[in-house]
C-alpha cells in the first residue's frame, strides 16, 4: 500500500496502545479486532452520546423507539442529572 504511515491502533479489550510501524504491523492487528480509535472503558461515551446515537439511527430508519419516562431501561432523572455535571 503506497502512502502508508505509521499510527496508532488500540486493544478494545484492554485499551492498550500498539504502534503500527508498517502495513504488515497494521494487518496483523486488525486481524486481532484492533481499531483506530481508543474504546476501553475510561474513553467510552457517556448517557448524551447514547441518546444522540439512538436519535440518529431513528431518524436514519432503525425501527427502534425511544423509551418512554419512567420505563424500565430508560434513563432515570438522576442518570441525566449525573450526565451533565
Amino acid at each position: 500500500m503506497k502512502g502508508f504511515k505509521a499510527h496508532d491502533m488500540f486493544n478494545p479489550k484492554t485499551g492498550e496502545k500498539h504502534r503500527a510501524k508498517v502495513k504488515a504491523d497494521h494487518d496483523r492487528m486488525d486481524d486481532m479486532g484492533y481499531t483506530h480509535e481508543d474504546e476501553s472503558p475510561a474513553k467510552k461515551r457517556g448517557l448524551w452520546d447514547n441518546i444522540h446515537a439512538k436519535r440518529n439511527r431513528i431518524k436514519a430508519g432503525s425501527g427502534e423507539k425511544m423509551r418512554k419516562k419512567g420505563a424500565k431501561g430508560a434513563p432515570s432523572a438522576k442518570n441525566l442529572k449525573e450526565s451533565q455535571s
